[in-house]
């Protein structure tokens, strides 16, 4: 049984390489279920989501993000976004429906990388997709069709479990 949830867990991988494949839009739709399962403070799920599929937009957005050139050759990019502004648990609650995608995108024989966003990387993606200045986009998610392999990998290390107390 337990290695059952332990498989489930460490198939999400950070996949950097993609065939290309349009993705279905049922998988897509799995996935933000998925996502919007995350808990939430309060239940005050604050996550909204871009879903580009269009690929000029696809190249567009992972070209204006330093670190997701990567993502040309996905088939989506799922973007994370919510209104940050006075909600004090917004990046706790948006992390949390991100890294469900993450699982559920593993899960489903894909291929993602979440790259993180900062103030600074706001203003071309919000260009792109069309999103105000008072929603901020939390993460920018390429996900495609893998076309590399990585194993199955936890990274426990007992060393950093402490029982009881320090």
């Amino acid at each position: 049984m337990y290695e059952n949830v332990l498989e489930f867990i460490t198939k999400r991988r950070s996949i950097r390489q993609f065939t290309g494949e349009p993705i279905e839009r049922e998988r897509l739709d799995a996935l933000l279920k998925a996502a919007m399962a995350a808990p939430s403070a309060n239940n005050k799920r604050p996550w909204h989501f871009v879903v580009v599929t269009e690929k000029e937009k696809i190249v567009a957005l992972c070209k204006a993000h330093p670190y997701a050139g990567f993502g040309v050759d996905a088939g989506a990019v799922i973007i994370p976004f919510g209104e940050k502004e006075g909600y004090e648990w917004f990046d706790q609650d948006m992390a949390a429906a991100t890294e469900n995608l993450l699982l559920a995108v593993a899960n489903l024989g894909l291929g993602a990388t979440w790259c993180g966003m900062d103030e600074a990387k706001q203003g071309s993606i919000r260009s792109l997709v069309g999103l105000p200045n008072d929603q901020y986009a939390f993460a920018l998610v390429p996900i495609g069709v893998p076309s590399e392999e990585k194993a199955l990998r936890t990274q426990y290390d007992k060393e950093r479990i402490h029982w009881e107390h320090y």
